[in-house]
């Protein structure tokens, strides 16, 4: 027993602050799970009035046109062939606050909604297809280590590398972070992935798992760091500037929308878990499906009214397309709409971006910021014999569950036969990385690391990036040896 334990908000001790209940090792994630809630719940509420996260960002609207046929895989509208849908994009950055500049390095965001004709389908994701977490528990921690300390408010590189350090399935977003692609040139020029892994059902009811890739058709571009650190001087909206810019000239951006599909049965024996956010799935195991493409063209009228009241949410789904067992993808679907109710307000849904094109039916009523109501005679319960709307399965398509015959536990999901926390980051540095991307990550590693202060917290970075790759390790050694030495001799001339 420790004497320092983690407690609830009321005093109660924690069995785990690194794990949510699940029924099962991959199974659903119960509201009884208190303390997820608690904490969730707490850190959407910390700050007023901008994002927790992803504060500062740019978007735009365009259409998506289906170009493929898709339909075995999903009865969803919006991916049937030669449909076209209206869209909204919001590109971000995680960790800076709204007046921070584009170019630092973090993962940028890529939120995508779908103004489908059966309602609002969001696609909240990056630009990257992996992330920091597998459990949504960790997620206000990781952010509170990039954010700043509390008494000098200044960002701080030992809170981060602490963290990532004592969090090792960080490792593989951390290796996509610091390398080429953690800095993009701008938004235009990045891809963009869904991430979590998702259910698609066909018309008969079949199920399939699926991961989103959009590819850029500007091409893939990077930002060396001196770059960036001169544009955050020059022009610290960069990205938001060189998009609005393109988009009015008639220079408009887009990505073609490709899925990985793997057959439903797949997921319980694949050698990765397939639900894990932090791994990836081998083209070569389940190739690019190409879709449709993304084409952004015209610029928004309000930036307040149109991007930052925008509230994209996991949790809109449309009929065809589901949720996973995979718990990261569980929490963001409570905590997103939560914070937009926070944020934005309990009716932000009502709000002309956020609504849907489609017909909206609901028992809900009353809340701040209400804008449309029913007439006096609609009932506002159900079920009702007084004309009310009625719940229609055969409309729904389908019910996007999976089976899961586990206890109600406090635990990681299932480790499958190849997963560890450094296979696959250890596999993009040796595999993927070119020569010049391999000296470009060490560089940047060697900066990011060369700011720790406590000689633990860098030993334990420098362990952290030997397990990516063994080489790897010895030359940040080395580099951060010779700049312990560089820092002396500029001491000892002062």
């Amino acid at each position: 027993m420790t004497a320092n334990y983690t407690t609830t908000q009321s005093g109660a001790p924690i069995a785990s602050d690194g794990h949510s209940q699940s029924v099962g090792a991959d199974g659903a994630i119960p509201l009884t799970d208190h303390y997820l809630i608690e904490k969730l719940a707490q850190f959407n509420r910390e700050r007023i009035p901008e994002r927790i996260v992803h504060a500062k960002g740019g978007g735009a609207f365009g259409t998506f046109e289906v170009t493929e046929d898709v339909s075995r895989f999903t009865r969803a509208s919006v991916f049937q062939p030669g449909t076209s849908t209206e869209t909204l994009i919001r590109f971000s950055s995680v960790a800076g606050e709204a007046g921070s500049p584009d170019t630092w390095r973090d993962p940028r965001g890529f939120a995508l909604r779908f103004y489908t004709e059966e309602g609002n389908y969001d696609l909240v994701g990056n630009n990257t297809p992996v992330f920091f977490l597998r459990d949504g528990i960790k997620f206000p921690d990781f952010i509170h280590s990039q954010k700043r300390l509390p008494g000098s408010n200044l960002r701080d590189a030992d809170m981060q590398w602490d963290f990532w350090t004592n969090s090792p399935e960080s490792a593989h977003q951390v290796t996509w972070l610091m390398g080429e692609r953690g800095m993009p040139q701008d938004w235009r020029h990045m891809q963009g992935y869904g991430s979590h892994t998702y259910m698609w059902i066909n018309a008969d009811g079949e199920k399939v798992w699926v991961k989103y890739h959009f590819k850029s058709n500007q091409g893939v571009e990077g930002m060396s760091d001196d770059d960036a650190v001169t544009m955050a001087g020059e022009n610290s909206d960069h990205y938001l500037s060189d998009l609005y810019e393109a988009i009015e000239r008639g220079d408009f951006p887009s990505w073609d929308l490709h899925v990985q599909v793997m057959p439903y049965e797949d997921a319980k024996t694949y050698r990765f878990n397939p639900f894990d956010l932090t791994k990836i799935w081998p083209h070569s195991d389940y190739p690019l499906i190409k879709v449709g493409k993304l084409t952004l063209n015209k610029n928004p009228e309000n930036y307040f009214a149109q991007i930052e009241q925008a509230a994209f949410s996991p949790a809109n789904f449309v009929p065809g397309i589901a949720a996973s067992p995979d718990k990261m993808l569980q929490a963001r679907i409570f905590s997103y709409a939560d914070a937009h109710r926070y944020r934005v307000g309990t009716n932000h849904a009502q709000l002309p971006v956020n609504a849907p094109k489609s017909p909206v039916n609901s028992y809900t009523k009353d809340g701040q910021g209400r804008m449309s109501f029913n007439s006096a005679s609609t009932p506002v319960y159900a079920p009702s014999t007084q004309g009310g709307p009625v719940a229609d399965p055969a409309r729904h398509g389908g019910h996007g569950g999976w089976e899961n015959d586990g206890e109600l536990t406090l635990s990681a999901h299932s480790l499958h036969a190849e997963d560890d926390d450094f296979g696959q980051p250890g596999t993009l540095y040796r595999e993927v990385f070119n020569d010049a991307q391999k000296a470009g990550l060490l560089e940047t590693i060697t900066g990011a690391v060369g700011g720790v202060q406590s000689p633990e917290i860098r030993e334990n970075a420098i362990q952290y990036w030997a397990n990516v790759d063994a080489d790897l390790g010895s030359k940040l050694r080395a580099n951060l040896g010779s700049v312990a030495v560089s820092e002396a001799e500029a001491a000892n001339k002062i």
